[in-house]
């Protein structure tokens, strides 16, 4: 007896989602329930004690915070004590001593104030600095790599768009850095950016005329994040690029023909005719793209390794070392699920925002 389904029908709809369901409850609703069971456990990869429930106590570790406001060191005259590195503050063994509170704190951040609030020292503590420090560093590549991509790749997009020779070509050449492997990408960028034999600072030598031109890319905590994101955009460009392509496409030529009549340039044209045709698909790309910076990993575990001075330590980094390198599986899921609620979150706002934008 043979039985005919429809599109329509249940039976048929369950079927065919059947595989993409089974996939989703294998390898992302069942890895996140384990991790989310994970955190209230002392759960180790290996270890002799036995894995024991310790509700909370992985939250508290990862969370706790406090502020303490220290004042400088005085001398006998009552003035601020100065040296060669500006005013001089009490260490942080003398800050616990005088805040027994932070005893298990260590220093997260730190503001110095100027001389008309007295030179008070503002300090961040918590259990795990390395957290925060993370967490900053993450929305700071965000930061830099959201504007730095998303430009490069409607540049692109509008170059490759027009009636060119070769504009085959040129897809074909800005795409294929988002085929390579990103550790390969990674390996090649680190002998780029080396200090002594680098190509970027020997074409500065070259050019510059000077033999100790170039700055330490990766060795120097200021250089470290953005070069990270510079070789970021430059992997993944191609992949917006060709998301705005098929936005500049579905944009109609008789638009651009009316802002030609009326006189309009180049610069309005784009402004006035392709940015409002574009809208949704601007809001596309930034989402994804905000979303996959969240997620870097691999750039910084190939390139830095969280250096120097966990400058281009990323919660995701700070999560699978914990997890894996120190074997603390536990306290790893617990980061793990504290940053998933607070990317759930900021693309809630994201879409939130989108959408009263369009309105």
């Amino acid at each position: 007896m043979k039985i005919k389904l429809g599109q329509d029908h249940p039976l048929a709809v369950a079927l065919f989602a059947m595989p993409a369901v089974l996939l989703f409850i294998v390898f992302v609703a069942l890895p996140l329930l384990l991790a989310a069971g994970a955190t209230f456990t002392n759960h180790r990869l290996m270890s002799p004690e036995p894995t024991r429930y310790v509700g909370l106590a992985n939250f508290q570790r990862l969370l706790a915070l406090d502020v303490a406001v220290v004042e400088p060191l005085r001398g006998a005259d009552g003035q601020v004590r100065t040296d060669d590195d500006g005013v001089r503050y009490p260490t942080w063994r003398q800050v616990r001593q005088m805040h027994p509170e932070l005893a298990t704190y260590r220093e997260a951040f730190r503001l110095d104030l100027p001389a008309m609030l007295g030179h008070a020292r503002v300090l961040l503590a918590a259990n795990d600095p390395l957290f925060y420090r993370s967490l900053i560093n993450t929305f700071l590549f965000a930061l830099l790599v959201l504007p730095l991509q998303c430009g490069v790749a409607l540049g692109l997009a509008i170059l490759v768009n027009q009636k060119i020779r070769g504009r085959v070509f040129f897809r074909t050449v800005y795409f294929a850095p988002v085929v390579t492997s990103m550790v390969v990408a990674s390996i090649v960028w680190a002998f780029m950016l080396n200090t002594d034999r680098g190509m970027l600072n020997e074409l500065l030598r070259g050019l510059l005329g000077n033999p100790d031109a170039g700055p330490d890319w990766l060795g120097d905590s200021r250089y470290a994040l953005p070069a990270i994101a510079l070789m970021s955009a430059w992997q993944g460009a191609g992949f917006q690029m060709l998301v705005f392509l098929a936005g500049l496409q579905s944009i109609s030529p008789e638009l651009y023909e009316a802002a030609k009549l009326m006189g309009a340039n180049s610069w309005q044209r784009f402004v006035h005719v392709t940015l409002p045709g574009l809208r949704n698909t601007i809001v596309f790309v930034a989402v994804s793209t905000t979303l996959l910076a969240f997620g870097l990993f691999t750039q910084v575990d190939v390139m830095t390794s969280g250096g120097p001075l966990d400058s281009t330590t990323t919660v995701v980094y700070h999560a699978v070392r914990s997890g894996f390198k120190e074997q603390d599986v536990g306290y790893g899921s617990t980061i793990t699920l504290v940053f998933f609620a607070i990317v759930l979150v900021l693309s809630w706002m994201q879409r939130t925002l989108a959408a009263k934008g369009e309105k």
